[in-house]
């Protein structure tokens, strides 16, 4: 039996609340300390800048390393087929996508290895796609950002919090250009639900529920007894890289094209993967986590449904997060110009999480799907849909709501206090008062009003930074998307040691629960540091 959070209800209020915004005036500069000002920084970047900005045109080609070449890896890879690409780097030689990529791309170098492509090749390379496992994000990013090079990571972004931190902290201050691999940030739906949720459009909010119909690989497993022939094509140990050493064991399930570990299935282990909300949190609580100003939760609770062992999360997860009251300055019309910022207070915030559901080892995934919020909160969603959607986002203010359908938050629709029903967003007269400020991404392509192009147009936004050298022009750089991985993974911290966290993140520590430690910063195999 789950255990289910009670959910606070909002007081009736008569009017539309606003949030407490405070504008700053622009600061009054004196042409000359301009002028000085312009020189200096002209002066940095012409110091700082990467040798693709100082020595070539804006137009020019870069070269790109991409680590990791399957599944997600191709399609990265394949989003920057417009440079020059000129390494390709996977553990695995045997994966369907191997003859295919190493085809399209025969002018680039293969490797098993990352060090040694990085060795060889690092002064020929402006910018590397991580697309691997979760558990070698880190290292591998942290690697090529030590060697200054630009960096796209597949999300999550890391494993462990304390990896997301050290990251952030590398990325500025080497000021490197860094996109995470969240692909909603492109589209103009998620830009324009920031906007107006941070404008005060459903008054302040309490409430925020997300659900997902992950996992759709399996969980709850114990370790796999026995050992396997290692393929030849696979090195087994770099595969393994910072997590403990273990037997390969390749297939055991005749109906499941995957095998144990590789690949794909390797997300529902928990030396490997971050389950669920791994996978989907950074696409799912992008636009709350953005609008919302949420940085750190004070509290963090986690319910699994079904089995929860040491070796692989469970099937269905509840978790609940709590934000405290929180100020958060709002640029007026671009993330560079904080000069021109307001100040919002946020009051206090519950976020819940949910994913899968009831064990159910005959359906995909091992869950029934029940993992959903209160059918009280989403009546109107599935009079809307036809049923409540697999997966969705539902703010809940004090003066009304907000649904996105979708796993990327490209979508969404309102429904104000008073209206009957939820109405999309493009069509919703309350969206005229509210200017767009946040820039949008050049890149998309729409057609027929849907978003075509995102994972394009989200590592597009990441080649022209780096050509121009405005870490600041990606949206889900690392200064952003480790913040919001940090979040995440507390759950999985919670999950992992079986209760509730008092969550300290200047110290980056679980004051009531000393032995969530070892999650919180893992300890790495001999010979597996972060750079």
């Amino acid at each position: 039996m789950c255990h289910v959070y009670p959910v606070p209800v909002s007081k009736p209020i008569d009017n539309l609340p606003s949030l407490k915004i405070e504008t700053a005036a622009p600061a009054r500069v004196d042409r000359r300390d301009f002028l000085k000002t312009s020189a200096l920084a002209a002066g940095a970047l012409a110091i700082g800048a990467p040798a693709i900005v100082r020595g070539q045109h804006l137009n020019s080609k870069l070269n790109i390393a991409c680590i990791g070449i399957s599944g997600k890896g191709r399609s990265d890879t394949d989003a920057c087929a417009g440079e020059n690409i000129v390494a390709l780097c996977d553990v695995d030689a045997g994966t369907d996508a191997y003859p295919i990529q190493t085809k399209k791309y025969p002018d680039a170098k293969f490797y098993k290895d990352y060090r040694q492509m990085l060795e060889q090749m690092g002064d020929r390379i402006d910018a590397v796609t991580v697309s691997t496992p979760d558990h070698m994000h880190a290292i591998i990013a942290s690697a090529a950002m030590k060697r200054k090079k630009a960096i796209f990571c597949q999300k999550p972004l890391t494993q462990t919090i304390y990896e997301a931190r050290y990251l952030r902290n590398m990325a500025h201050d080497k000021k490197l250009v860094t996109q995470m691999g969240n692909q909603g940030s492109a589209a103009p739906g998620l830009r324009r639900g920031v906007e107006v949720v941070q404008d005060g459009i459903i008054g302040q909010v309490h409430q925020v529920h997300v659900w997902t119909n992950r996992p759709v690989w399996p969980q709850a497993m114990d370790r796999p007894v026995g050992e396997d022939p290692i393929p030849s094509t696979l090195d087994w140990d770099i595969w393994l890289g910072p997590a403990p050493v273990r037997p390969y064991v390749g297939h055991r399930n005749p109906k499941d094209k995957n095998g144990v570990y590789t690949q794909f299935n390797w997300r529902g282990w928990q030396d490997f993967g971050t389950g669920a909300l791994g996978d989907m949190a950074c696409h799912t609580v992008n636009m709350p986590f953005r609008s919302l100003g949420f940085d750190a939760p004070t509290e963090i609770e986690a319910v699994p449904f079904g089995t929860m062992n040491k070796e692989s999360y469970p099937v269905g997860t509840k978790i609940r997060f709590e934000f405290p009251k929180r100020t958060a300055h709002v640029p007026l019309e671009h993330p560079s110009f904080f000069h021109h910022s307001r100040k919002v207070e946020y009051d206090p915030c519950t976020l819940f999480w949910y994913d899968g559901g009831q064990p159910d080892e005959s359906l995909r995934g091992g869950h029934d799907l029940t993992n959903k919020p209160p059918a009280e909160l989403t009546a109107d969603i599935a009079a809307l849909q036809g049923k409540l959607p697999d997966s969705g986002c539902l703010l809940v203010g004090e003066g009304g709501m907000i649904f996105s359908p979708d796993d990327y938050g490209t979508n969404f629709f309102i429904k104000l206090k008073g209206e009957k029903e939820f109405v999309n967003y493009l069509k919703h007269p309350a969206m005229a008062k509210y200017p767009e400020r946040i820039p949008r991404n050049q890149h998309v392509v729409s057609t027929d009003g849907k978003n075509a192009n995102l994972v394009q147009a989200h590592a597009a936004e990441w080649l022209a930074a780096i050509k121009a050298n405005k870490p600041e022009d990606c949206y889900s750089r690392f200064d952003v998307a480790g913040r919001l991985v940090e979040i995440m993974l507390l759950g999985c911290v919670s999950l992992r040691v079986g209760q509730k966290i008092e969550w300290d993140a200047h110290k980056m520590e679980a004051k009531n629960c000393p032995q969530a430690a070892p999650y919180i910063k893992r300890p790495n195999r001999t010979g597996w540091a972060l750079s």
